[in-house]
């Protein structure tokens, strides 16, 4: 049994090569993304583990097929760079790893959080050029706020169970509710979330029905008061909508952990070059937005876990048997 892992990083590496000595089962690790290019090198492998956040376009799942394979496995929670329908039509069971460790991107929101609600970035700037006033720049303590969660899942029910201890009353909107996080939260609409929050935190899926799920008119019924922090994808928010309702001051700010187009940029060293992106710019030149480069998962134990049960699933499904993880 052979099981190839692309774009592998170097800290990713430790993990993998001791479950392949724990289950004695032969792991290859490559650096390149999976495309068309590089999926005939998938040859000869039994399973597939891959991380990237580049498409794999329909063309490379016939190759696949072809080779034999039955299966393509992320280990990140979000799965829309895999093309379901032809994972599907070329007959390949797609796994993801859902909760790698709620507690790495929910400890990063209410990092975050405290961030925006201390004005430490607006500190940050001030005593770079030896200002070292504090006027206008008085604080808020989190157990006199409402944080609303967007998103209730796992990571977002985690997020919750955080806030609550610190003693912010906590709202929640989510399709599905959970019974128990009746006790932390008080479930109610989208709506409300919006307009009743001081701070929001977004850990939604990326879907079609989450695509611009915070736009113009999401972020109109927010307070002028109150800050958004996103820690699930990009596109979650009408990044053009933040930027205007930041410059206009409808909204007091953000923190993001992911933002649309982030493939061209985040993990990338840009020292001496133009940014890529205007929206990243503008964002960047804001007093009251604070940006992190999609490390919500980055930690010591989300990065084994993220290995791990990839693999675990990889495994089960060679074997003939269910992973618990399949979305398609």
């Amino acid at each position: 049994m052979k099981i190839l892992m692309t774009s592998v990083r170097d800290d990713e590496q430790k993990a993998i090569t001791e479950w392949a000595h724990r289950n004695k089962v032969q792991v290859d690790m490559v650096s390149w993304d999976l495309h068309e290019g590089t999926a005939v090198k998938v040859q000869g492998y039994d399973g597939l583990v891959t991380q990237q956040r580049s498409k794999v376009e329909a063309s490379v799942y016939p190759i696949l097929k072809k080779a034999g394979l039955k299966q393509i496995t992320t280990r990140t929670a979000g799965y829309d760079m895999i093309d379901l329908a032809a994972a599907k039509e070329n007959g390949m069971q797609v796994t993801n790893v859902p909760a790698y460790s709620p507690r790495s991107v929910a400890e990063l929101a209410l990092t975050h959080t405290m961030r925006l609600i201390r004005n430490l970035e607006l500190f940050d700037k001030r005593m770079a050029k030896q200002d070292y006033r504090w006027d206008g720049l008085q604080a808020k303590e989190i157990h006199s706020l409402t944080v609303g969660i967007i998103g209730a899942g796992r990571i977002g029910g985690t997020t919750a169970q955080l806030f609550k201890a610190l003693g912010a009353e906590v709202l929640a909107y989510d399709l599905k509710e959970q019974s128990d996080l009746k006790e932390i939260v008080t479930y109610t609409s989208k709506k409300a979330v919006l307009t009743k929050s001081d701070v929001i935190c977004l850990h939604v899926d990326l879907n079609e029905t989450s695509y611009n799920l915070i736009d113009k008119q999401a972020l109109e019924l927010m307070k002028p008061t109150a800050f958004i922090v996103n820690e699930c994808r990009g596109p979650v928010i009408d990044t053009d909508a933040l930027i205007t309702a930041l410059e206009q001051k409808k909204i007091a700010g953000a923190a993001l952990d992911t933002l649309t187009g982030e493939e061209n940029f985040f993990n990338v060293d840009l020292q001496g070059q133009e940014l890529p992106s205007e929206q990243l710019q503008k964002l960047r030149e804001m007093d009251n937005v604070i940006i992190t480069p999609h490390i919500g998962f980055y930690t010591n134990i989300a990065v084994k876990n993220m290995v791990d049960i990839s693999l675990d699933d990889v495994l089960l499904i060679l074997k003939g048997k269910h992973s618990p993880h399949q979305v398609a």
